[in-house]
């Protein structure tokens, strides 16, 4: 992984923190502008009501703004 790659990486983390969801359990990297995801989001305690689906498309949305950023490959699931 280069120096882009490892700096988009802390910047898709970043926006993760930003929101209401437990991304604990998310791999996240991030090669030659192609976001990888895989793992399983959740629930904070502190935000049960949270639409993580609506949550999902909310992060793809904003990842596929952000400059450098080619693809994204969601391979994430959530609890029922």
């Amino acid at each position: 992984m280069g120096a882009g790659d490892a700096e988009q990486t802390r910047m898709v983390q970043r926006e993760l923190n930003r929101r209401s969801i437990d991304a604990s359990r998310l791999d996240v990297r991030v090669i030659h502008g192609v976001v990888y995801m895989r793992g399983m989001l959740g629930r904070l305690r502190t935000h049960p009501e949270v639409d993580l689906e609506r949550e999902s498309d909310i992060i793809r949305k904003i990842l596929r703004q952000k400059p450098g950023i080619r693809e994204i490959i969601w391979e994430v699931s959530t609890p029922n």
